[in-house]
């Protein structure tokens, strides 16, 4: 070795290359020009000889091995870095031509870097994760990741025998982000990263901004292009502003696509392409409006249903890749249905290949160990004070309605995020700056993420799952609400379910479990939610929760569903439910379709179809959901007898409709109820009809009201209230003298009618 070459080496950095060591391996390997020329180092461990092929000529320059490890150098007497390539002889006599890695500039800028710094570069999953491209006319994929406390970083994989030593990565000076471009590689790929830290130890992670992964157990990132596929379904996107106004119908169906039908092949799961036709064609049959999905992110156990996320970037590879899941969502678009997805923001696994412990100390996760970990779930939360970690999380969620085009997102277990206390001991959380238990960090990211996401996708559903009496959920942000558009009514669903799970004979003592829901009902806008969370752990199905033998707990079922679809707030149904599964809901099998043989079970699913169409059909069970204006009760305390009438009401007088909900199992035979007006009533609905499997007690007749007080109103009907049933009639208004004068014309009419037939039996 020329001691001209020698002086030019920096030995410490190249020692920190040998030893895998270097956060800033460009500043030492690929082409510098220097006053004598141009120096090439290299780091190639395994090789035996090393030239250098520089320029179009590929003109050949013999590179010296300056240490055993395999690190080689040359100095040409070239003063202009042209295109050149690394042609390597290997121990095992391989030769291979490889391009240089650390020939490429940076692909992330300063301002990125600040504004990802500063949690507001909302694109971040643009540059973050591993990106197939071409620079400088070479394919490869560039690959960056956030590890800010890291000594080294590098890529491995497939493509270099899973060496640590071979791509160690680009540390960049402001954020802590590690880069480095990989020619050559490609879609398909497999990789990870391997992270050593400071105090030298070495582990393999899997990429936080990956958007594949192998099929679990396995558990590296998938190189994976998302730009060829071809969306369809312009129409439905530019219309879904109009179909989610809150004066619209919605009917979600939630459904988990690994359970909702297992393969008959022997497969484990469907594919997302053939999930997509069968799914809707039943959300479509049924009259389903939207499909929400248990979390489809990537996932290692099963048994989590998807809320257990180790990629928050990645649609699950157990049912296909993402081309395919974008198949699906464009499926449904095609076919007017919308598309939800359950998204995780509240804590995540502590499985050692993810987010844990990321680049050696708490990185995703809070630092304080009494904030760091759920006791519930043995999980750990979110370090919302964190601007990297909120814009890892922001950017995740306008990421699947940008690169996927789903229509909303559900967000699970917000009020674990609100409160420091929650599923906590005294001793075990410490109060606020204003001693309390709010977690403002959360408060403020909630807001945050829902001010971005609503000022660039305004048509697209935010909902939370909060269990708690938070104040303004759905609260304006200008008004210090939380911003989302919808909140889980979790409290009339608890209510409800324990007041129907009680006989009948009992329900009389617990009341107020059905009418205390309209105390609150315009608080927050609210979708009644019979969810998945209800048919687990021991819980049953809903049949299940349902009193007495089959066929009254068949009809008690049928009440309550009744009762769902005519209480304020929109819907949303588990799958199974809809045709009364039997069985608790496990993940490990597929719903029960062969029950729609037995014929009670078929005509709970048609019900349910006739109540989907119902909801559908008649604005007033949707239009004023969340004013006060579309509901009125016209008798609530008729305790004793399992009794509630109310009215719903839309934008047009004559679209209200009057509910009679029947609790027990008694015919209540010339019930009087107030109405609203003079008027015809027509029975429009009943639960108890023959063809849903009901007794079939009905008011077949068009019930004219009569000028006779009762509940505090002016007019009046009877009729026959069928047994633990919901009736709904619709109303035509009309004056009493129209009613008086009907009922004298029909009154001659049967007289001329009478003395008809004694005339025809005389003769």
């Amino acid at each position: 070795m020329s001691g001209e070459l020698y002086n030019l080496m920096d030995w410490q950095k190249i020692e920190a290359l040998v030893y895998s060591e270097e956060s800033e391996p460009q500043k030492t390997l690929g082409a510098k020009i220097t006053k004598n020329g141009i120096l090439f180092q290299c780091f190639f461990p395994g090789a035996r000889k090393v030239k250098l092929l520089f320029g179009k000529k590929k003109r050949e320059y013999k590179m010296e091995m300056q240490d055993e490890a395999g690190f080689f150098a040359c100095l040409i007497p070239e003063k202009q870095i042209l295109n050149y390539e690394y042609q390597v002889l290997w121990e095992n006599g391989e030769k291979k031509v490889i391009q240089d890695p650390y020939y490429f500039e940076s692909q992330i800028t300063k301002e990125e870097e600040k504004k990802f710094r500063a949690g507001i570069c909302y694109d971040i999953y643009e540059k973050l994760g591993a990106h197939y491209q071409k620079i400088k006319g070479v394919w490869g994929v560039h690959f960056a990741v956030w590890a800010p406390n890291a000594l080294r970083v590098s890529v491995v994989g497939d493509f270099n025998h899973w060496d640590g030593r071979i791509h160690q990565m680009n540390r960049l000076s402001q954020s802590g982000i590690f880069e480095l471009f990989i020619p050559g590689v490609k879609p398909l790929d497999l990789y990870k990263y391997e992270i050593k830290t400071k105090d030298l130890r070495v582990f393999l992670k899997s990429d936080p901004y990956a958007n594949q992964a192998e099929v679990r157990p396995c558990n590296a990132s998938v190189v994976t292009d998302l730009s060829n596929y071809q969306w369809e379904d312009k129409l439905w996107m530019k219309k879904r502003n109009k179909l989610h106004a809150e004066n619209k119908p919605l009917s979600v169906y939630e459904v988990h696509l690994g359970s909702w039908k297992k393969s008959e092949d022997g497969r484990e799961f469907y594919n997302y392409r053939e999930l997509a036709k069968m799914l809707c064609e039943y959300v479509k049959e049924m009259g389903y409006t939207h499909v929400e999905l248990l979390p489809v992110m990537e996932h290692p156990l099963d048994e989590s249903w998807g809320y257990q996320v180790t990629g928050y970037y990645a649609p699950t590879s157990r049912y296909g890749n993402c081309e395919d899941f974008m198949y699906f969502v464009d499926y449904m678009h095609r076919n007017d249905i919308g598309v939800i997805l359950d998204w995780v923001p509240a804590h995540f696994p502590k499985d050692d290949f993810a987010l844990a412990g990321f680049d050696g100390t708490p990185l995703y996760e809070y630092a304080q160990p009494d904030k760091a970990e759920h006791p519930h779930w043995g999980t750990l939360v979110f370090d919302y004070a964190s601007p990297e970690v909120k814009n890892f999380l922001i950017s995740n969620a306008l990421f699947w309605a940008e690169k996927y085009h789903v229509d909303g997102i559900r967000m699970d277990a917000v009020a674990s995020m609100l409160y420091l206390d929650y599923g906590r001991q005294e001793g075990q959380w410490q109060p606020n700056i204003y001693g309390g238990n709010e977690n403002l960090e959360a408060v403020e990211f909630l807001k945050h993420l829902n001010s971005i996401f609503k000022k660039k996708y305004p048509d697209a559903l935010l909902i939370a799952e909060e269990s708690t009496a938070w104040p303004a959920v759905t609260g304006d942000l200008d008004d210090n609400g939380l911003g989302f558009d919808r909140k889980w009514n979790m409290g009339w669903q608890n209510d409800f379910l324990d007041y129907m799970g009680k006989d009948p004979i009992f329900r009389s003592g617990v009341h107020d479990e059905l009418t205390f829901s309209m105390l609150y009902a315009y608080s927050e806008k609210f979708l009644l939610s019979f969810s998945h969370d209800e048919v687990v752990h021991g819980k049953g199905s809903f049949l299940n929760k349902m009193p007495g033998e089959k066929d009254r707990k068949l009809a008690n079922l049928r009440a309550a569903y009744g009762f769902w679809m005519t209480h304020p707030g929109k819907k949303l149904l588990f799958m199974g439910q809809d045709f009364a599964q039997e069985k608790e809901w496990s993940e490990k099998s597929s719903l029960d379709w062969e029950l729609l043989n037995e014929k009670e079970h078929k005509q709970m699913q048609d019900y349910v179809k006739a109540l989907l169409k119902l909801y559908k059909d008649y604005p007033a069970l949707y239009e004023y959901d969340d004013t006060p204006d579309g509901f009125e009760w016209i008798n609530h305390i008729e305790a004793e007898k399992n009794m509630l009438t109310f009215l719903r009401k839309g934008e047009k007088k004559s679209d209200t409709l009057v509910v009679v909900c029947n609790f027990s199992d008694l015919v209540y035979e010339d019930y009087v109820m107030g109405v609203p007006y003079a008027g015809e009533y027509k029975e429009i609905f009943n639960s108890d009809e023959i063809i849903f499997g009901g007794t079939g007690i009905k008011n077949t007749k068009i019930l004219k009201s009569r000028k006779a007080e009762q509940d505090e109103r002016p007019y009046s009907i009877k009729i026959q209230a069928a047994p633990l049933s919901v009736q709904i009639f619709s109303i035509r208004e009309c004056s009493e003298k129209v009613i008086k004068e009907s009922k004298i014309r029909k009154e001659l009419e049967q007289k001329i009618k009478e003395e008809h037939i004694k005339e025809e039996n005389r003769i």
